[in-house]
């Protein structure tokens, strides 16, 4: 499954995942600097949620682009199975 990000969805991705980045850098600095416990898992699960946005909005936007190939006909049912099957298992993956 090939997905087009295109535009604002792009630029959305991009921006959740710098952000994790960003975070998940900082939680290394604070682990090194010896904070506390509960600050680093705070700052751990905020990368952990950019991430997962990261991914829903990828998920979602592949949904968007099936349900545009399945209104013009395009593919068939199986391929449209196949697909669902696949998007179903990506969107667990992050659940």
């Amino acid at each position: 499954m090939d997905l087009d990000l295109a535009g604002a969805e792009l630029k959305s991705v991009l921006n959740r995942l710098r952000r994790a980045q960003g975070q998940i850098s900082g939680v290394i600095r604070m682990i090194e600097e010896g904070r506390d416990c509960e600050e680093v898992v705070t700052q751990l699960a905020a990368a952990s949620r950019a991430l997962d946005r990261a991914g829903f909005a990828i998920i979602a936007t592949g949904l968007q682009q099936c349900l545009t190939d399945i209104g013009d006909g395009s593919g068939s049912s199986e391929d449209r199975e196949q697909m669902r099957g696949r998007l179903e298992k990506l969107f667990l993956s992050l659940a």
